[in-house]
């Protein structure tokens, strides 16, 4: 199955590039790269390595997904909206998106297989319907493709800044000034693989953010991201000297509440529907462990 997409920034390297335009795992781009799978304006290349510029074409070709193989869960869901092409999920804190790290059980899409009648394959296997993702610990709103032509249609929106995410979080700290930009490129953190960090050789990561309100030694932070990276508000955060509370990768090591997770929420996504271009928008309301810090930070 060839897939085409138009570079829309500049990439350092092939495997990422790939990764990134097809929404397919880095491992996963190489061995295509590898085998000769992958074409940038009409010519194939094998090297990982190689850059690529802004405006090429590339064209990869992907194998056809196979038949899903997961075990379908009856694990309660919060759908907020479907209908014959898409699902929006309000997810909840602790749930594993979809499968991996030999973890096939009890993740959001164990979940989606039992109560979704359809979901789309171009992710493959272990990501049927997945088009955009959220931590472990971060709570609310992700998109959920029930057909490919919606999935390319979400993935497309996402990837050139049409979909509109916004994040809340409560951040450690007094933050002094009301807005702001943080523009840093992200990567594998050198040290430490299993963690994301601001690398001079990362990948673009934009993040707009705007205070919400202000408490004694916290402040609630409104996030809108204007790229996807894994972990980037986090990160973001935590180059602004206000980490996120509760988390325990990128925050402080001593931590004021008992939590299970960081206090972050996606609480808005807006988005173009595939079929019919109408402008979608939804909502959901802070978890009550969330609120429930809030309702104490305020007294």
């Amino acid at each position: 199955m060839k897939k085409t997409a138009t570079t829309t920034e500049n990439f350092s390297r092939l495997d990422v590039c790939v990764a990134t335009l097809f929404d397919v795992t880095r491992n996963h781009a190489q061995k295509l790269i590898e085998q000769g799978c992958v074409e940038v304006d009409g010519k194939v290349f094998t090297k990982l390595s190689k850059s690529v510029n802004q405006n090429c074409i590339v064209e990869c070709d992907l194998p056809e997904p196979k038949p899903l193989d997961l075990v379908a869960q009856d694990i309660p869901l919060d759908i907020v909206y479907q209908d014959k092409s898409l699902a929006v999920i309000n997810k909840a804190r602790g749930m594993t998106v979809h499968p991996a790290n030999n973890v096939f059980r009890d993740t959001l899409v164990n979940a989606l297989l039992h109560s979704l009648d359809n979901l789309s394959g171009i992710n493959g296997v272990m990501r049927p319907g997945i088009v955009h993702r959220l931590d472990k610990d971060t709570t609310g709103l992700l998109v959920v493709a029930k057909n490919d032509k919606a999935h390319e249609s979400l993935a497309k929106q996402i990837q050139m800044k049409l979909c509109k995410r916004i994040y809340w979080a409560l951040v450690e700290g007094v933050v002094k000034e009301d807005c702001g930009v943080v523009d840093l490129p992200i990567g594998r953190d050198k040290k430490d693989r299993k963690k994301m960090a601001i690398t001079p050789d990362g990948r673009s990561a934009v993040t707009l953010w705007e205070v919400v309100r202000r408490y004694k030694e916290h402040t609630l932070v409104q996030f809108e991201l204007k790229t996807g990276r894994t972990h980037q508000i986090r990160v973001h955060a935590k180059s602004l000297g206000h980490p996120v509370v509760g988390d325990a990768k990128y925050g402080f090591k001593k931590q004021k509440f008992n939590l299970d997770g960081q206090l972050l929420h996606a609480r808005q996504i807006s988005f173009s529907h595939p079929e019919t271009g109408e402008l979608l928008t939804f909502s959901a309301p802070l978890p009550q462990d969330f609120q429930n810090i809030l309702d104490k930070l305020a007294k």
